[in-house]
């Protein structure tokens, strides 16, 4: 089963959110190239990027690789209990995806190693 470690040197896109990526890969036509993140051009064009899933309690934080041609979810991990309450204050009861905020974010960084 992998850890979080073992993607620590996975090119992580920290500011892509699950909305930019809709943009980016499933709306073709929808991006200006003049944009922060252009149209996607091939199934070359490869993001990775973390969504925190709350359509189940407690949500859980996914690394995704998406191009073209699908997301797939690297690996899944329980949101740490101690930043759940941040979450829902920014987030509510919402469910669905959404980006990590910035204090998951850190937490992330600190846990790849990537925090420097």
């Amino acid at each position: 089963m992998p850890t979080l470690k073992d993607f620590a040197l996975y090119p992580i896109d920290w500011n892509l959110t699950p909305e930019h990526a809709v943009t980016m890969y499933l709306e073709w036509g929808n991006n200006d190239w003049q944009d922060e993140y252009p149209p996607v051009r091939s199934k070359e064009d490869v993001s990775h990027y973390f969504v925190v899933d709350s359509w189940q309690d407690p949500p859980v934080i996914r690394l995704v690789r998406r191009n073209s041609e699908a997301a797939e979810d690297l690996i899944t991990i329980p949101l740490p209990d101690e930043l759940l309450p941040g979450w829902r204050e920014a987030n509510g009861d919402l469910r669905g995806v959404s980006a990590p905020t910035p204090a998951i974010k850190a937490w992330l960084k600190k846990e790849l190693g990537q925090d420097k």
